[in-house]
């Protein structure tokens, strides 16, 4: 017998004949709009408006409207290469922030029908919702609030013109899946010829909850989006990915984590990982642009996230329970660039190829603690099916055998999220030289955790221990996967203590490595753990396959910083980790200044500097001076002085050699001058010197 949800049990089955099996539901529940949104999964955010023809992120609302020309826009090339990336759906942003509408609506002439766009009578929302109907995609509509053309924005006249925008994108396009919003609120803009700035109070100028009725009642099945939902979460970044704990329950507040939140004033702190038993069901939407920015730019061409990049923001998001909605921004043809298309249809295949085949299926599977249900509801592909152990039994395992070894790398878990999320703990073993062998503890579950391992696993058996819940535990679906093997070069870092770790991008069979330059090769040292390197040395990595192997990472190590010391509470700089960051104080102005005490007398001949290499990058040094010193008082000429050519649109570690060895125990690195002129502070992610 199937066991399917409570909340839709009557349409199949008697309440009363499970009555006494099924569990009882535990907190905040979805609503069905909500898991129809979960079944989604993963969509695209589509950005592109006048903003994209003045090469700008954000629109300051006076373009005019002629140059909105795209020449050959192609709502169809969007939608397909967003479908070919396993994407569903499709979050057209209707207006942003500049305030230009991509459909003719009667609230305001800054539309598209003041454009050239097909002879002024073009409506880009409605080819982009017929062309993701055709490609059977879902379709959703953002419409900025804050609009930096509107003579009326900030008065009381603007409202009424924003909620007759929402209508009208509400009644003419049919059916939405999601209605997505924004915390833009406010600042300067063109604001009709007054090139003002304007601040409204967030808290009440969009009156949200009566907004929002609005999409309730012209579009009960879209999810509404936003910093604190009603249905969806933003996850408080730009990055991708929700935390490694992520609830769908939540409990929205302001800023203060007190009062009200509202969109742009939010309790972002709280939203990567949810709120624990929280008052709603909000899961989290992760939201992340495909190339640098939201919108098109020539200089980012080359710049786009990898397909392995975004397999493991997807890993990162859907993975945890949340959505993965990635930004696509359209060039100046109306098309996306050759290397976006070819990225997600990369992407895409690897997706494909990794969940076609579910080895679960067979296994041999057995529980404990069950409740009567039969452990083939998880197996059988259907969401809306699961098995369950008894009230008492919080705590159950579930195994899966096979006939002959398996090979797998990814695990995944679906809880019944309609009777609410439940696990806190897991364990994952797999059955190795006659014994069970831990190799990974998770923490929630909730709509799907994919437990993606370092490392694929040929085993017989796994268990999938339940170890943490506060109720009776539900299983949906579960799924045992293999990626394809994708030989990535491996990363190598080492610590301020000397520590040497070596990890893959992606799961790898086996890392082998060298110490002494040499080309790693299949009968080179495996890489099984950390180890430590005290001296300096040239570490070389390769990932080995069935049958291949991969591109070969060379890392040149100095000096360890074991003992080193530095000032301005820089320890982030000399901490062997580049994606932690030294900041100098933002109130403060170049030239910036770091000092490194090595410890003990080096022959110094040279050194390196590495920047802030994220997304959002800024502080990047362009001109310095070097100082050398064996007492930490007499410094006298510089070292070594010049400039780093083209490292804000290349931000590599910089290896700068002097003259001649200078035999020092002090090492004094100025900060000049930045790359952006505008920018008062420096940021250094690693300082180091050479002394080979």
């Amino acid at each position: 017998m199937k066991h399917l949800f409570v909340p839709i049990l009557g349409c199949f089955l008697s309440l009363s004949s499970l009555a006494q099996q099924a569990p009882k539901p535990y907190g905040a529940l979805p609503s069905a709009r909500q898991l129809k949104w979960h079944d989604t999964e993963m969509y695209c955010i589509v950005h592109f408006t006048p903003t994209t023809f003045e090469d700008k992120e954000w629109g300051y609302g006076d373009a005019d409207p002629k140059t909105f020309n795209p020449s050959n826009f192609s709502a169809e090339q969007i939608v397909k290469s967003a479908k070919a990336g396993g994407f569903r759906g499709i979050v057209f942003v209707a207006k942003h922030h500049d305030g230009f509408c991509l459909w003719p609506t009667k609230t305001t002439d800054y539309n598209i029908s003041k454009s050239p766009f097909r002879n002024g009578k073009g409506d880009m929302v409605k080819e982009m919702v017929d062309a993701c109907r055709k490609n059977g995609m879902k379709i959703g509509l953002y419409c900025s609030p804050w609009d930096r053309n509107s003579a009326a924005y900030g008065t009381d006249k603007y409202l009424p013109i924003y909620q007759a925008q929402l209508k009208e994108l509400y009644t003419q396009y049919g059916e939405l899946f999601m209605s997505w919003h924004d915390g833009a609120n406010g600042g300067d803009g063109y604001y009709g010829g007054a090139r003002e700035s304007r601040k409204i109070n967030n808290l009440t100028y969009y009156d949200w909850d009566n907004t929002w009725q609005i999409t309730r009642k012209l579009q009960p099945n879209a999810n509404i989006f936003s910093d604190i939902g009603w249905d969806v979460r933003w996850v408080g970044n730009e990055k991708g990915f929700a935390n490694e704990t992520s609830w769908a329950t939540f409990t929205p507040t302001a800023a203060d984590g007190k009062s009200k939140g509202v969109p742009g004033n939010a309790n972002d702190y709280d939203a990567p990982t949810g709120t624990r038993n929280g008052e709603k069901w909000i899961p989290a939407e992760c939201d992340v642009p495909l190339r640098p920015g939201w919108f098109y730019h020539a200089s980012q061409d080359g710049k786009s996230k990898s397909p392995q990049q975004l397999l493991e923001l997807y890993y990162k998001s859907v993975g945890r329970g949340a959505a993965f909605d990635l930004g696509l921004s359209p060039d100046k043809r109306g098309q996306l660039h050759g290397d976006d298309v070819a990225i997600l249809k990369s992407f895409g295949e690897i997706l494909k190829k990794t969940f076609s085949k579910n080895w679960a299926n067979t296994a041999q599977v057995t529980a404990t603690g069950g409740r009567g249900f039969a452990v083939k509801t998880m197996l059988d592909n259907n969401r809306q099916t699961y098995w369950a152990s008894k009230d008492d039994v919080t705590t159950p395992e579930l195994v899966l055998s096979w006939s002959k070894p398996v090979s797998f790398n990814v695990l995944s878990i679906r809880e019944a999220i309609a009777l609410g999320q439940r696990i806190e703990e897991f364990a994952l073993d797999v059955w190795e030289n006659g014994d069970w062998k831990e190799i990974h503890r998770g923490t929630s579950v909730g709509a799907l955790r994919l437990v993606r391992l370092p490392k694929y696993h040929t085993t017989e058996k796994i268990r999938v221990r339940i170890t943490k819940s506060p109720v009776a535990v539900t299983i949906s679906e579960l799924g045992v996967y293999t990626e394809p093997e994708q030989l990535l070069a491996p990363t190598v870092r080492r610590d301020q203590k000397g520590t040497v770790t070596i990890s893959s991008p992606v799961s790898v069979r086996e890392i082998r490595y060298t110490l002494d330059g040499s080309e790693p090769k299949a009968t080179s040292p495996l890489y099984s753990e950390a180890f430590a390197l005290p001296q300096a040395a040239t570490v070389k990595a390769r990932a080995f396959g069935e049958a291949q192997s991969g591109p070969v990472t060379t890392v040149d190590f100095d000096m360890p910083s074991t003992k080193w010391n530095i000032d301005q509470k820089a320890d982030k700089a000399i901490d062997g980790d580049p994606t932690t960051v030294w900041t100098s104080a933002k109130d403060a102005s170049y030239p910036h200044t770091l000092t490194l005490d090595l410890g003990e007398t080096l022959g110094l001949k040279g050194f390196t500097y590495t920047p802030d290499a994220s997304d959002h990058r800024s502080g990047t040094v362009y001109k310095y001076r070097v100082y050398v010193s064996t007492d930490g008082e007499n410094w006298g000429q510089p070292v070594a002085e010049g400039q780093f050519d083209n490292i804000q649109n290349n931000p590599l570690e910089q290896r700068v050699r002097f003259k001649q060895t200078v035999p020092g125990q002090f090492l004094r690195f100025v900060a000049v001058e930045s790359t952006n002129g505008k920018e008062t502070w420096a940021r250094v992610a690693e300082l180091g010197v050479i002394t080979k």
